[in-house]
């Protein structure tokens, strides 16, 4: 879903997330379908059965051989409470962001990382996240927004209309980033070992990505900036 800035609660505050439309297409749209799956799902289980290329052969011809009104009503109820759940899922999945003219509030996966006003010296985007930088650099927050490239200027402008310094050329101190190799003998032991650990957690799917994030903001703390690109960790003091 592409990000969207109103005002649902007063004029100073502005929200970037899922729209009262996108909303409505989600818990609309999803057990609409999942509905209709569930009622057809016995006949095209029928269907399936006598057809030995189709996968799941034994939980299809296991509903096709219960031809009976109760089946459709099971399949429709399933359908239609997992419909609802794919629709939470989808939006706890996606970014929240609340800005008014007292700080940044990122909501996630019901976690929520608040960032006030005055430590904010520069936010910016970096592909698809929204970063926010205090004036020695350090990073204050970097979370992932999925929006499509031509909705970029109204998260600009949401962030200029209460007051924080919005860079268009993205990340200020990029220049200053080096590419990680292993046992940089630039880097200190302690931040070495993070980043290796780092690196082996690129290929473990969500494990891997709330690691990836933990360890960045270990790094933080240490006085160390990370960015990555394509499994490729880079670094900056």
């Amino acid at each position: 879903m592409g990000s969207t800035t109103g005002t649902p609660n007063s004029p100073n505050c502005t929200v970037i997330g899922h729209s009262a439309g996108d909303k409505a297409l989600l818990y609309g749209g999803l057990p609409l379908a999942g509905l209709v799956l569930g009622f057809f799902l016995p006949r095209i289980a029928h269907w399936a059965g006598r057809h030995e290329w189709v996968p799941f052969q034994g939980p299809l011809r296991l509903i096709a051989a219960w031809d009976s009104w109760w089946v459709v009503v099971i399949c429709v109820v399933v359908g239609l409470v997992g419909g609802v759940v794919l629709a939470g899922m989808a939006l706890d999945d996606t970014l929240r962001v609340t800005i008014d003219n007292r700080s940044v509030e990122f909501l996630k996966h019901q976690k929520t990382v608040t960032v006030p006003r005055e430590k904010v010296s520069v936010a910016f985007l970096e592909g698809k996240e929204i970063v926010l930088q205090d004036a020695s650099s350090r990073e204050l927050a970097r979370e992932k927004h999925d929006h499509f490239k031509s909705e970029t200027p109204k998260i600009a402008a949401a962030f200029r209309a209460h007051g924080y310094p919005w860079s268009e050329a993205g990340d200020p101190h990029e220049a200053e980033f080096r590419r990680w190799i292993e046992d940089d003998p630039d880097l200190p032991p302690a931040v070495n070992a993070i980043l290796k650990i780092r690196s082996k957690a690129f290929d473990d799917g969500d494990k891997g990505k709330a690691d990836l994030r933990e360890l960045r903001d270990e790094l933080t703390n240490l006085g160390y900036t990370v960015k990555d690109r394509d499994k490729k960790q880079y670094w900056r003091v």
